[in-house]
């Protein structure tokens, strides 16, 4: 009789397991000798869940007062759920703030505002970039900072030697891990950097005119079309100086850009990956109070490390590009006021990332603050892409098949990298 039952069992499991042809049917049901099923395999497939409660819709009639347990202080059946004001404490508790709606919100506009931040990717990288911007990309370094770059008088003692010192102690000798994290050593190796160029005081006093300042807040809007767009945020460590940066392209060089057309990248949507908002204030400000000793930004730092949102290196050059336009647009409006003009004296802002081996070369000069249309003027960048300042940097040899692959210590040191982070630390200053 139990073999009997065994084989009932088993027959319609065969059935269902011989129609069932996906991955996920297969061996439903398949059976052991006691008659019991393997859950790992038949209860995905057939288990309950309760369906989501629709929200109860409360009628109301006009002219009719719902009858509720208001009075009797407790649930009754068959009577409507009473409603009370709410109540007001006399004082405003943190915990039970409860906001206004957005449309009540002091700073609420109807036309959005696109905001550009630290944490925005966007998708066209530089091309979005330059056309937020009102610019046209220049390939390379410009002439003067190039011709500071090979000067020997320009150049630290040692400089290779100091230089390779410095990856070193950021990468093999500061840790004791096979491979430290990209956190720790790409603001370690940016640091020790910053301070051999630093050392140049000596011979170029002008360099003792200079701060660096972190954690600013900046913030500045503009008008592109009929759309209002804003950077603002905090990003990376900027070096200020007492004196603004040499100006790069020349009258002919910038009345010339007014015959170039801007790339546009149509069908998509220049504001795309832009955050979005109707709560916004159009301010500018370029982080630092009126009457400070630095005013003018130099050059900004950003670092890719690895507990910030990862950024391909196009979409990082795009972030140097709009935090760059953005200081120097805070500074334009702060000295010749906010209507739209094309600047006596433009004004210059340098920027360099690096994700602690890559290193990326923006320079910015604004020519104009009149960005809403597309003709006349506009704005000039110049790009240095990936730049190795090394090639490879192993506490430990890479070996493959018994060969050594890549050896132990620091490999594929490349200094021109090192001379165009010198040669724009020293611009203004040589």
């Amino acid at each position: 009789m139990f073999n009997a039952t065994v084989q009932r069992i088993r027959t319609p499991a065969f059935k269902i397991t011989k129609n069932c042809k996906s991955k996920d049917c297969h061996s439903v049901l398949y059976m052991i000798p006691h008659g019991r099923r393997f859950l790992s395999t038949s209860s995905c497939l057939y288990g309950k869940f309760l369906p989501r409660k629709k929200p109860r819709v409360v009628h109301e009639i006009a002219g009719l007062e719902p009858i509720t347990y208001a009075d009797r202080m407790h649930f009754v059946p068959g009577l409507a759920k009473p409603r009370f004001p709410p109540w007001d404490r006399g004082w405003k508790d943190p915990s039970h703030y409860t906001s206004p709606k957005l449309e009540d919100m002091p700073l609420h506009k109807d036309k959005p505002c696109y905001m550009f931040n630290q944490r925005t990717n966007v998708l066209e990288g530089v091309r979005q970039a330059l056309w937020l911007s009102k610019s046209v990309i220049i390939k390379g370094l410009p002439a003067q900072i190039l011709a500071l770059a090979e000067d020997p008088a320009n150049q630290i003692e040692n400089q290779d030697e100091r230089v390779q010192d410095a990856i070193k102690n950021s990468r093999l000798w500061d840790t004791t891990e096979p491979r430290p994290p990209r956190e720790r050593f790409c603001p370690s190796l940016l640091h020790r950097l910053l301070h051999l160029c630093d050392g140049l005081q000596v011979m170029r006093p002008e360099l003792a005119k200079r701060i660096l300042a972190e954690k600013y807040s900046l913030a500045a809007t503009w008008r592109r079309g009929e759309d209002v767009f804003q950077v603002r945020g905090q990003n990376g460590l900027l070096l200020n100086s007492m004196t603004p940066v040499p100006v790069l392209a020349g009258e002919e060089q910038i009345q010339s850009t007014a015959d170039q057309a801007l790339e546009t990248f149509y069908p998509i949507a220049p504001t795309i990956d832009l955050q979005r908002t109707h709560i916004y204030q159009e301010k500018n400000d370029t982080g630092f109070r009126e009457g400070y000793p630095y005013p003018h930004a130099h050059t900004l730092f950003l670092m890719e490390m690895g507990n910030t949102p990862k950024l391909f290196p196009e979409q990082l050059r795009a972030k140097m590009v709009m935090f760059a336009f953005g200081n120097a647009l805070a500074r334009a409006q702060a000295l010749y006021g906010k209507e739209p003009r094309v600047l006596e004296k433009p004004i210059v802002v340098q920027s360099v990332a690096t994700n602690g081996r890559l290193f990326q070369f923006v320079v910015f000069q604004l020519n104009t603050t009149d960005l809403q249309s597309d003709s006349g003027v506009k704005n000039l960048v110049w790009v240095d892409e990936d730049q190795p300042l090394y090639g490879f940097a192993k506490v430990w040899p890479f070996i493959k098949k018994k060969v050594v692959k890549v050896p132990a210590g620091l490999s594929g040191y490349q200094p021109n990298t090192f001379k165009k982070f010198l040669a724009l630390y020293l611009h203004g200053a040589a």
